[in-house]
């Protein structure tokens, strides 16, 4: 089959790999109908994305048709329509029991690894390093779900591809990052970030109460995006983020603040971004957190950071000091998606979001390579790829 596949930084090639096979009597293998390249997986075509091995088949945001069923798979038959989560999650363990699908105890075959670098392992995922499982990714025409008992959520034929295809990830992980915020009425949520995640989380905020949002980027794009939505726009290349929250907050700070940019941070934001670029370029860091820090600094006091943007090691200079004093609560995850799926598929179905807004670009696999480096560079207006193998 057709896939597409990673050989080192910015080397995305779509090329012939084994076709999937059934290996365990719970998994399915599905015809993938349509895919996306996640802002995550840029961390991958960066090369900051550690345990990768040339030649892995990535993406986690996969949907298709069931083709074949293993013998102990009953959730499912040949010809079902399915998206499938990111997370893969047995449904039995003492995390998935308790609604905390993302810590599955037994999809993870690299947990040893992962316990070296994060104390614990979390569940494996699609698609993204061997710290994670190594799995075998969604962008290409095949794709084999382990546990597809318990992760693919069935939906309607009255859905289009587009309209359902996002909850497989950013989705589900843009409402968790305002689910995360406990919003009253009244509220004012900061989300640092407008691409597809962050987009999500401004609806989705908007959807569970809060009175304002407000949406920080640089992005021509990404801002009129979130402007078209209601958010007050800051523009971080032209304004003070922090005071410019604080007039519109009357000195208060935001109720609640989310990063929904993680690792890679703009280098020319500030003199810290500009120095976090520095320590990972000569190996004194892991990570660039200047997002994370202007969020503890804007949240008022006993508000809550929602962190969803992606972190891999171990972060510098981070104002425990502020959070602490100030009785900030810190709420993060990869997202639990087997939870929120039914609430999620439930909202589309009712016309209260269509995610397929945030879709700028699309194309086949071949095409795959290329749109990798125009989603990197934000080309031509570029916020979401969507491929249809």
């Amino acid at each position: 089959m057709k896939a597409l596949t990673w050989h080192g930084k910015a080397d995305m090639r779509c090329e012939s790999v084994p076709d999937p096979t059934i290996q365990d009597g719970r998994d399915a293998i599905i015809k993938v109908t349509a895919c996306a390249i996640c802002g995550s997986d840029l961390h991958i075509y960066g090369g900051i994305i550690p345990e990768m091995r040339s030649g892995d088949v990535i993406g986690h945001e996969t949907m298709g048709e069931v083709v074949e069923v293993g013998k102990d798979n009953k959730a499912l038959k040949v010809g079902d329509r399915v998206v499938v989560p990111f997370t893969i999650s047995c449904g039995e363990c003492f995390f998935c029991r308790r609604g905390f699908f993302s810590g599955c105890e037994r999809t993870n075959p690299d947990a040893a690894k992962a316990e070296k670098l994060w104390g614990h392992a979390p569940g494996g995922l699609f698609g993204y390093s061997h710290l994670l499982g190594g799995y075998a990714g969604g962008q290409a025409e095949y794709l084999r779900v382990p546990f597809a008992d318990v992760g693919p959520i069935k939906v309607p034929d009255h859905l289009t591809d587009e309209q359902v295809l996002f909850l497989s990830d950013i989705f589900p992980t843009g409402f968790m990052a305002a689910d995360f915020c406990n919003i009253q009425n009244g509220d004012t949520i900061a989300i640092w970030g407008c691409g597809p995640v962050g987009q999500m989380a401004i609806r989705s905020a908007f959807m569970l109460g809060a009175e304002r949002v407000i949406a920080v980027d640089t992005v021509p794009e990404r801002l009129e995006l979130a402007r078209a939505a209601g958010a007050i726009t800051i523009d971080f290349m032209e304004e003070d983020v922090y005071e410019r929250i604080q007039d519109l907050t009357r000195g208060r700070g935001a109720d609640a603040c989310i990063d929904a940019v993680g690792t890679e941070a703009e280098t020319m934001a500030s003199a810290d971004s500009m120095l976090d670029r520095i320590k990972v370029a000569t190996f004194m860091g892991t990570d660039r957190p200047h997002v994370l820090r202007q969020a503890i600094h804007c949240c008022r006091n006993f508000g809550t950071v929602s962190i969803v943007g992606v972190y891999g090691g171990f972060l510098d200079k981070i104002p425990m000091g502020s959070a602490i004093n100030r009785g900030l609560t810190f709420r993060m995850a990869q997202t639990p998606v087997q939870h929120y799926l039914p609430d999620l598929l439930r909202r589309i179905e009712e016309g209260q979001i269509d995610p397929s807004f945030v879709i700028t670009h699309r194309g086949t696999l071949e095409d795959g390579p290329e749109l990798y480096k125009t989603f990197r560079e934000k080309k031509d207006g570029c916020i979401k790829v969507v491929l249809k193998p």
